[in-house]
């Protein structure tokens, strides 16, 4: 990995299990202790350098594990009952908060179309880490902590896809309307097929041992490997390692991979989880505190205010839709929804990858690490005040 060596992952794995320890006695975010540590680390340690955060590191090495370690979690029929309200929110929802960022930025901030379109699409994308967490603490109803992971998963996905799309525009292609829709599908749709496919290979070949360390090496394949080949076909490594982490948490777990093969294959996948967000975290906050925001501020403060605006849009609208069906959805579970669409790893992944043809970039590279401090400190923090508010507690 980028800027890492052995002496400096021991480290950060030393603090962030002082901070799992401390941020379970306080009953505070682990995420937000982690990025609290790194703004530490870089202010009062100046010369104790942390590794760069890079697109390439976040988005290639990092991300993968992450998508495919929540994926393997959801269990399909629930999944499918739910879908057309997931569909519902990563596609009508995520074109409503991204549309709103966009046309905000461009005429109060004054950025240029394809700059705006470009941040609205990559804050579009969520990251439910911090209120995963608080769900594994404060043990939330089933449904709710399915609609939470299944949406942000999936919209990460189509802000992906959205974002390469319109990085193809602002690389000068000459795109017209029809190329970017066709992009668009062919992106989505040989993103999900190298998915299953990777998957659906490799789940064969485990089904023919009972080695548990064998069967945890193949899904690490079908991890990295389903990502990998998706984006070097110029498709959506996100929705790719999505595709194959349904695929091995369900098909894969009913027989094909030994009982023994999926405790630990469960038990590795969530280890890899908190290691990785470990390093993310530590690694954001020291990013953070290298920001200058005051020569960002007000684009800061109206960034925040349209991603919340957004959000909401993406909710409460999309839902009111189902009101009246079996899919309805609470009122609780929709603040949860609205106040925990946190942005964290992937917004960060997408605006390092910017085109340095963008006019605003080092601009929304900055805002965008201000808005996603903002959702860990202040989202994040008040996620398990706001879940038992709501009383949404499980017996």
């Amino acid at each position: 990995m980028n800027g890492f060596d052995f002496t400096t992952l021991g480290l950060l794995l030393c603090l962030a299990t002082l901070v799992a320890m401390v941020s379970r006695r306080l009953d505070l975010p682990y995420a937000t202790g982690l990025v609290a540590a790194g703004i530490g680390i870089a202010l009062l340690l100046p010369r104790a350098a942390l590794p760069p955060l890079t697109p390439d590191l976040i988005y290639l090495v990092l991300l993968p594990p992450l998508v495919f370690e929540a994926a393997i979690q959801i269990p399909w029929r629930p999944f499918r009952r739910e879908w057309p309200l997931l569909a519902a929110l990563v596609t009508l929802g995520v074109a409503l908060a991204a549309g709103v960022a966009a046309i905000g930025m461009h005429l109060w901030a004054g950025w240029s179309w394809l700059g705006a379109g470009l941040f609205g699409v990559l804050i579009a994308a969520t990251d439910p880490v911090s209120v995963i967490a608080a769900f594994k603490q404060t043990h939330v109803e089933p449904r709710l902590h399915l609609l939470v992971e299944a949406e942000s998963l999936l919209n990460d996905g189509v802000a992906a896809v959205g974002f390469a799309v319109l990085s193809a525009v602002a690389a000068g292609g000459g795109l017209t309307a029809g190329d970017v829709a066709w992009r668009f599908v062919a992106t989505s749709v040989g993103g999900v097929a190298i998915g299953l496919g990777v998957a659906a290979a490799l789940i064969l070949v485990a089904g023919r041992t009972a080695d548990r360390l064998v069967e945890t090496t193949i899904t690490t394949l079908v991890a990295y490997g389903s990502f990998l080949l998706a984006e070097h076909f110029h498709c959506s490594g996100v929705l790719a390692t999505l595709s194959a982490g349904l695929l091995v948490g369900n098909w894969g777990f009913l027989g094909r991979i030994s009982e023994g093969g999926r405790a630990a294959v469960l038990d590795f996948w969530e280890y890899v989880a908190f290691l990785i967000n470990s390093i993310i975290f530590i690694l954001i906050g020291g990013r953070e505190a290298q920001l200058t925001v005051r020569f960002t501020l007000e684009a800061t403060a109206l960034a925040v205010v349209l991603a919340l605006v957004g959000r909401a849009l993406a909710v409460y609208p999309v839902l009111f839709a189902f009101a009246r069906t079996r899919l309805k959805v609470p009122w609780a579970y929709k603040h949860v929804l609205f106040w925990g669409g946190l942005r964290g790893a992937l917004a960060l992944a997408l605006a390092l990858a910017l085109p340095r043809g963008v006019a605003e970039r080092d601009t929304i590279v900055t805002v965008v690490f201000a808005v996603v401090a903002f959702s860990v400190f202040v989202q994040g923090l008040t996620m398990p005040v706001l879940i038992r508010r709501l009383g949404l507690l499980s017996a």
